[in-house]
């Protein structure tokens, strides 16, 4: 049996290795950055190749020239996805207090999606109470068009955005009742849009039944969603109305949270 570590070398970029070395570098340099030649020590490389590296690295925007050809500090592209690390896991930390209320509330599993460019991400989850466990991994981009958080943050795009997004995800189907055109989801988000809050009625998985809603930043903007997940047999038709506002109601308190106490009207 092949070592293991040799086998995970194998699926290396070299380049894409050393440079992400190098941000690290950089990065821990602080806001004075590093020069070539600092970089080419610290990656054990000739000076040409750190510079083609640091020259390569500042045209995607992750680095940027401190002191033209000389000094390399990080770059506003880097800055801004570290921002977004940040303001999500601020999310996740201002919303866990909201997710435990909902799933006592509800008696079952609760999720906190974060929205990326329209998809759900969920970074937070809550068991429900009963034996039942949904161990649905957490940190994984998911689709959105048949999940709950992802058809109540789909709803907040308008049907050009929509489009776009579908075209690039696709509507891939996971059990009969998932949605099969693409017409029939926008026809849904409409839906959505008057009640305030989403269902995946067996969409994704058959036997689960969930609802989401969104909620909102401080700018107006879908920050996420919320969602509860639980066995079908055990959501009865005349609850799914009560269900659904419970879940929207709570995506409007981490609304106000997230808006700093000014109440978010949704879009």
């Amino acid at each position: 049996m092949p070592n293991a570590d040799v086998a995970e070398g194998r699926y290396r970029v070299q380049s894409v290795a050393r440079a992400a070395a190098l941000l690290e570098l950089v990065a821990d340099a602080g806001p004075q950055g590093l020069g070539v030649t600092e970089m080419a020590q610290g990656l054990g490389v000739a000076k040409s190749t750190a510079l083609s590296l640091a020259r390569t690295l500042v045209a995607a925007g992750l680095l940027r020239s401190l002191e033209v050809g000389a000094r390399y500090g990080l770059g506003l592209n880097l800055l801004r996805l570290g921002d977004l690390a940040s303001q999500q896991t601020s999310i996740g930390e201002l919303g866990l207090p909201v997710l435990h209320e909902l799933s006592r509330a509800t008696g079952m599993t609760a999720r906190l999606a974060v929205n990326e460019n329209g998809y759900p991400i969920f970074l937070e989850r809550v068991d429900g109470g009963g034996p039942v466990r949904f161990h649905a991994p957490l940190g994984q981009r998911e689709e959105p068009h048949c999940t709950a958080a992802g058809k109540a943050i789909l709803a907040q795009m308008d049907e050009l955005e929509v489009r776009r997004l579908i075209g690039e995800a696709g509507m891939r189907v996971h059990t009969p009742k998932t949605l099969g055109t693409l017409e029939d989801l926008l026809a849904d988000l409409e839906r959505i849009r008057q009640i305030g809050f989403a269902i995946d009625d067996e969409e994704e998985s058959e036997g689960v039944f969930c609802a989401g809603a969104a909620f909102f930043d401080h700018h107006g903007r879908c920050a996420g969603a919320l969602s509860v997940t639980d066995l079908k047999l055990d959501v009865p038709l005349r609850e799914v109305q009560a269900l659904g506002l419970t879940v929207r109601e709570h995506a409007e308190r981490l609304s106000t949270i997230l808006s700093g106490s000014k109440r978010v009207a949704r879009r």
